[in-house]
C-alpha cells in the first residue's frame, strides 16, 4: 500500500511526496517537513509512527489494520494532541455500507440474524477482517448491543481478493442483504488520500471515514 500511495500522490499535481518511511530507517526527518502522514505499516511499524506525529505535532491518517486494544489506545490518545483518521477500510463505498448497515439494524432490532461474510486474497493474516469486524460492531452499536457475540462472521480466503463484504440480515420471513466488493486496492489508495486532504486543518480528535464522507456531500 506505501508504495501505491507513493505512486499516486507523485501522479498528482496539488501534492508532494516528501518520501517513504520504511522500518529501520529515522523517521523524525520526514515527519517534521511533511503537511500530513499516512500509515498503511503493520501494527508495531504503527507504535514508532504515532509517536513521531505527536512530537512534531502533525495530522496522521492510519489505515493499519490488526491493531490490538493497546495499540488502539495510542491512537486515541493520540488524537487529543494532534486531528488522527484512522479506519479499518478507507473504501468509500465501504463507509456508506457501514451507514446503511447501521441504519438497518436500528429499524430492524435484535430479532433479525446477522450475518457478516467476507472474503480477501490469501495473504490476509488477520480474521474476521478488521472491515467484517467494523461492520459488526456498528450493527450490534446501532441495536443496543455491548458487543458483536450475537452476529455470525464467516470467512474465507481465496486467491488474490482484493476485498469482498456481505452482510445478511434474516428473520423468518424475510431477508436484507447487503454487499460491497473490491476489484483494486487503488480504492484504499484514493480514500487515504481524500482523508489526508481532509484532516489537514481539522481540530485534534479521532475521525473515521464517516466524518471523511459526511464532510463531502
Amino acid at each position: 500500500m506505501g508504495q501505491a500511495i507513493a505512486e499516486s500522490v507523485r501522479r498528482r499535481p496539488d501534492l508532494e511526496l516528501v518520501g517513504v518511511w520504511q522500518r529501520g530507517q529515522d523517521i523524525d526527518g520526514l515527519v517534521v517537513v511533511a503537511d500530513v502522514v499516512i500509515d498503511f505499516s503493520l501494527p508495531e511499524g504503527t507504535l514508532r509512527v504515532v509517536d513521531a506525529v505527536v512530537r512534531h505535532n502533525k495530522p496522521l491518517v492510519c489505515g493499519v489494520s490488526g491493531l490490538d486494544e493497546q495499540q488502539l489506545l495510542l491512537l486515541r490518545t493520540a488524537a487529543a494532541q494532534i486531528p488522527l483518521v484512522f479506519d479499518r477500510n478507507m473504501s468509500l463505498g465501504i463507509a456508506v455500507l457501514e451507514r446503511s448497515v447501521r441504519a438497518a439494524a436500528a429499524s430492524l432490532g435484535p430479532g433479525f440474524e446477522v450475518e457478516v461474510f467476507e472474503t480477501h486474497h490469501i495473504h490476509k493474516k488477520d480474521a474476521p477482517s478488521g472491515t467484517a469486524l467494523k461492520l459488526g460492531e456498528a450493527i450490534a452499536s446501532s441495536r443496543g448491543e455491548s458487543g458483536t457475540g450475537v452476529i455470525r462472521f464467516r470467512v474465507e480466503r481465496r486467491g488474490e481478493v482484493p476485498g469482498d463484504h456481505q452482510v445478511t440480515m434474516s428473520s423468518d420471513t424475510e431477508k436484507l442483504t447487503f454487499a460491497h466488493s473490491v476489484t483494486t486496492r487503488q480504492v484504499f489508495v484514493e480514500g487515504a488520500l481524500r482523508a489526508s486532504e481532509w484532516v489537514v486543518d481539522k481540530a485534534p480528535g479521532c475521525y473515521s471515514m464517516q466524518d471523511v464522507l459526511l464532510s463531502h456531500p
